[in-house]
């Protein structure tokens, strides 16, 4: 498992960046680890990008800032631009495949950008309301920052009010997040 990472995720509203990075934290938190979440909402009334900033580290965090993230997480074309700050040299940079005309946006200077196809999988294989499990999947299978059985236990613990109602929804969000590490394994 990785010592650490920072984590900067961004979405248009509604594409569950704040629910996956609240997921993360919580597994990592129950894991006895020290984890810092910081939401950004955009103006989602005007159409705003919502930005989620996590820490994960072994240490003390010393400061909720920070200017260059381990892993980047872009599921819009506005989010590729937003996100282009916090990319550096270490930085692997993750969009949705089906995002269109980015390509003149993507970082230059990351370690590496992979695209992985989380929107169409989710529509085409699980169901189009799990492609921001798919996506958390992708940010712990490029990170190791969490344990994949400590990220189940986060999600039952935000959905499982869900899954109590419907009990397919479980294992339709344990495939997605299995999914989601299998894609980004496979760019890598």
């Amino acid at each position: 498992m990785a010592k650490g990472a920072k984590i900067a995720l961004a979405g248009e509203g509604g594409q569950g960046v704040q629910s996956v990075a609240m997921i993360i934290t919580e597994a990592a938190y129950e894991d006895g680890r020290e984890a810092l979440y910081i939401p950004n909402f955009g103006v989602e009334q005007r159409g705003g990008v919502s930005v989620a900033y996590v820490q994960i580290s072994d240490e003390p965090i010393g400061s909720p800032k920070f200017k260059t993230a381990d892993i980047v997480i872009a599921l819009s074309d506005r989010a590729v631009r937003r996100t282009q700050r916090y990319v550096g040299d270490k930085t692997i940079f993750v969009y949705d495949a089906d995002i269109e005309g980015v390509e003149d946006d993507l970082p230059k200077n990351a370690a590496k950008v992979l695209a992985i196809p989380a929107i169409k999988v989710a529509k085409d294989e699980l169901h189009p309301r799990v492609f921001n499990i798919v996506i958390m999947g992708a940010v712990i299978g490029a990170t190791g920052v969490v344990d994949v059985d400590r990220a189940k236990q986060a999600i039952e613990k935000k959905l499982g009010y869900k899954f109590e109602k419907d009990p397919k929804l479980r294992e339709l969000n344990f495939k997605a997040l299995e999914r989601g590490m299998e894609l980004v394994k496979e760019e890598l």
